[in-house]
């Protein structure tokens, strides 16, 4: 099939700069990271840490862990549903953690055995030995770049599914966003003249 390939569209090469031009003759991203160095990993056991850490706190069901995690962590790790729900059923199988039923939805809370797990063997928060976003790689840039990637995302929408008068709605947008981030630049935020 010719113009498509798992979700790839001359749209996202032209607005992201990947892809070949005449000139370049080069295919794909650019190398690394797009927009910066990538996120830092997580260690190995940190999800496990993260529940007992979190369920030290109250009860939560697997969603609020995970989104807890990205929320804690400034959006720089986001454990998928994949590796928190077979920690959370092996801290269950251990007897440290137990499910309740709400409303159809499973609950997690530490059981008197867990309590005294993290009594006796304290979990390092993931997060706590994590820089904070400014003092990382990218620091705010990293954020501006995610933001602008979620942008992208919305304007390719636009441009795929929108009438002529939506696109063109979008592309005065544009423009008007690029004035307004160049007057940015000239104004003087230091109070100087």
């Amino acid at each position: 099939m010719h113009g498509r390939r798992h979700g790839w569209s001359p749209a996202a090469d032209f607005i992201f700069g990947w892809g070949a031009t005449p000139q370049s003759k080069s295919w794909g991203p650019p190398p690394g990271f797009p927009f910066g160095p990538p996120p830092p990993k997580a260690k190995r056991g940190d999800v496990r840490a993260a529940i007992l850490v979190l369920l030290t706190e109250g009860p939560r069901n697997g969603y609020q862990i995970i989104q807890d995690v990205a929320e804690r962590t400034e959006g720089s790790w986001k454990p998928s549903p994949g590796a928190v729900y077979p920690a959370l059923q092996q801290l269950a199988d251990e007897g440290l953690i137990r499910s309740d039923e709400d409303g159809g939805r499973k609950t997690y809370a530490l059981t008197d055995e867990g309590r005294e797990y993290v009594t006796e063997n304290p979990p390092e928060a993931p997060w706590e030995d994590r820089p904070p976003s400014s003092e990382r790689p990218g620091g705010d840039y990293g954020a501006v770049f995610a933001e602008t990637a979620q942008l992208g995302k919305a304007l390719l929408q636009v441009v795929q599914a929108g009438s002529p008068a939506q696109v063109a709605e979008a592309r005065h947008l544009i423009n008007d966003t690029r004035r307004r981030l160049y007057g940015i630049l000239a104004t003087d935020s230091d109070g100087e003249d």
